[in-house]
Parts: structure tokens; sequence; C-alpha cells
């Protein structure tokens, strides 16, 4: 199972810079963009997300070359990167719910983040016999 979730990682923590790299040169065809794209605000929502997403990679792609080498830091980390990349999707879907807005375009992929850290969430934090946190 981690396996697979160390692939979605790498994925994902790539995808998270080349978004907001695509964004940031305006490469997003308004007719792909969010309802309200060009609204100041709308705009700032969206840039809001790059620290969260940039760390979340950062984080992510960390712990991948923590875990390569065999750290024992690296679960940790990825625990930390999945919480954060979760955290991320959530809000997003929490704001365009409360927008009334159902994109498939922007639910999906969101969805996605909030959705596929939980497997392995569960598996990071799960107490295991005879291992006590001192």
């Amino acid at each position: 199972m981690l396996r697979v979730t160390k692939a979605l990682m790498l994925l994902t923590d790539l995808a998270f810079v080349a978004y907001f790299t695509v964004t940031g040169l305006r490469l997003i065809p308004p007719a792909w963009a969010f309802a309200d794209y060009t609204d100041p605000l709308m705009t700032d929502w969206n840039w809001s997300f790059l620290w969260i997403d940039l760390l979340a990679g950062a984080t992510g792609l960390g712990s991948l070359c923590l875990l390569r080498r065999g750290s024992p830091s690296g679960p940790g980390l990825m625990l930390v990167s999945l919480v954060l990349t979760m955290a991320s999707g959530l809000m997003a879907i929490a704001f365009w719910t409360l927008r009334g807005d159902f994109s498939p375009a922007w639910w999906l992929p969101n969805l996605y983040l909030m959705l596929f850290p939980v497997p392995a969430i569960v598996r990071l934090t799960r107490s295991r016999p005879g291992v006590t946190i001192s």
C-alpha cells in the first residue's frame, strides 16, 4: 500500500509545483479555469494555497528521499506531507461547497487530494504492539 502511496505522492508533489508554475505564467485557458477565475478575490484565494501546497510538496519529496535512504525520519515526514495534502484538498472542497460550485474539473482533483492520503495516514498512525512513545 505504501508503494502506491509513494508513487501517488511523487506525482502529486510534482503536480503542485507544475500547477503554480502554469498558473503564475497564466497558461490555463479561462475556459478551463474555475468560476470567477479573473476576479481578484478569487485569484488571491487560489494563491493562498501556494504555501500549503508547496510545503506539502517539499515535505513529500523530502520524505521520499529519506525513505529511499532508509532514514527513520522518512515515515514521520511522509505523514506531515500527507496531512498537508489532505488539508489542502479539504479546504478547496469546503470552499466550493460553500459557493455552491460543483464543477467536476475542480472537484475531482481536490477530492483526490483529500482522499488519496487517507489509507497511508491510517497506516502511519495506527499503534503497533510493543511500540511506545516516550
